[in-house]
């Protein structure tokens, strides 16, 4: 009788401690509800239910600025998401309230320091503590190839300069093709934008585009980008791209209607969706710069976390912030996705894209030569009501063949200044 007795005393006092000890839980907010974005969260909810916590996830479909209006009517309430996929500026804004949580002794534990990329770092700590964890890096300034259109045009190899790449468009047209592939939105017009003005003049990129210098937006330099920028709007693109659509866009690369197509790497998942493989059905290189260098415009995917008073959700960030920033997830995520890791000490020479490797080594090599920087496209540089501004007047640009390049280079510092 004493040892059931005793049993049952210990059974007692392990479900005690049981009920003491938190179950992780947590419900990521974000804007994936589709494609290989929806498919890669789906993978890091597998792995969050594999390591013992109760998945939850909430997608809010279309753009960034309905993922923050659900964000802050949650908090307004007093109901802050335990994690939200947010990134750039917006860690900052966010923080700034003192309703993020801290990760600091989790990425002491595991040296989070050391292996991130060192640009990504004042954005995860906008103050100094970690607030926030990068699930992938993003290169903006790509330049992709169709190798059949590339071949019946007679260009041998991806432009370097945009000299370049405007003889090799001139050889385009003389072939019957197009040679620009483009679809006109906000965000589309900009990243070629932003590829232009940083492969013709880093300087004025950082000035204009990083500082939200508006001297800088309205000077000679910032006119001589929107000159080339018209010269591809009017002459190297086609009158189509106003009502076209992404796969549409990427369609012409496929069956070799148009030569290039200026897209950050996440087109490297589109194009594995489509069939496509490189070098057979298309090549990849950095998109032009005058400046001879590897360079690197950088876009990154993270997650911030918010204070949290249940015990199973404060578990469950840290098991969600500890899975995010494994070299497992690193990987599964991002060869699905196209982008490479956030971690600079992850090998990717076994089942990566011969794509994702350059992108590594010009990653390495940017940051060596002081060239690494943040995307203004892709919401990583100025706060959004400065971008935003910004990029209405880049796609009335491209909209309004009679904007003159000095008329958009004061109209987008006018913009800018309006919002200050």
């Amino acid at each position: 009788m004493g040892m059931k007795r005793a049993a049952l005393a210990g059974l007692a006092t392990c479900a005690l401690i049981g009920s003491a000890m938190a179950e992780p839980k947590t419900n990521l907010l974000s804007q994936w509800s589709e494609g290989s974005d929806a498919a890669a969260l789906a993978k890091l909810g597998q792995m969050f239910t594999a390591a013992g916590g109760k998945w939850q996830a909430t997608s809010i479909a279309g753009h960034t600025a309905n993922t923050l209006a659900k964000l802050r009517s949650d908090v307004i309430e007093g109901n802050a998401p335990p994690a939200v996929q947010l990134k750039g500026p917006e860690i900052a804004e966010w923080n700034a309230t003192g309703k993020t949580a801290n990760l600091d002794a989790l990425a002491a534990k595991e040296g989070w320091d050391k292996v991130v990329a060192p640009e990504l770092l004042p954005v995860m700590k906008p103050t100094g503590h970690w607030v926030a964890v990068p699930m992938n890096i993003h290169r903006i300034n790509w330049i992709w190839g169709s190798t059949e259109a590339m071949k019946q045009a007679g260009i041998a190899t991806l432009p370097k300069t945009w000299a370049e790449f405007n003889a090799d468009c001139d050889k385009a047209l003389a072939a019957h093709l197009i040679c620009l592939a483009h679809f006109s939105q906000d965000w589309t017009d900009s990243t070629v934008f932003e590829d232009v003005v940083y492969g013709q003049d880093i300087d004025l990129f950082r000035k204009a585009f990083v500082e939200g210098d508006t001297n800088a937006m309205r000077s000679p330099e910032m006119v001589k980008a929107f000159t080339q920028f018209r010269l591809m709007v009017s002459k190297y693109m086609d009158p189509g791209i106003a009502g076209r659509d992404y796969d549409t866009t990427t369609g012409m690369i496929k069956n070799g209607k148009a030569v290039f197509f200026i897209m950050g790497d996440w087109q490297i998942g589109i194009f594995t969706a489509a069939g496509m493989k490189t070098p057979q059905d298309y090549v990849c290189a950095q998109s032009p710069t005058d400046w001879g260098k590897p360079g690197f415009i950088l876009n990154s995917d993270s997650v911030v976390f918010f204070k949290q008073t249940d015990p199973d959700y404060i578990a469950g960030q840290t098991l969600l912030a500890h899975l995010i920033m494994s070299p497992k997830f690193q990987t599964v995520f991002n060869q699905t996705k196209g982008s490479i890791p956030a971690r600079l000490d992850i090998d990717l020479s076994q089942g990566w894209n011969a794509c994702q490797q350059q992108s590594q080594a010009a990653l390495q090599a940017s940051i060596k030569d002081g060239a690494l920087v943040r995307s203004f496209a892709h919401n990583m540089t100025i706060l959004q009501k400065y971008r935003g501004a910004a990029m209405e007047v880049i796609t009335s640009f491209v909209s309004n063949p009679k904007m003159t390049p000095k008329e958009a280079a004061d109209a987008m510092a006018d913009a800018v200044d309006s919002q200050k």
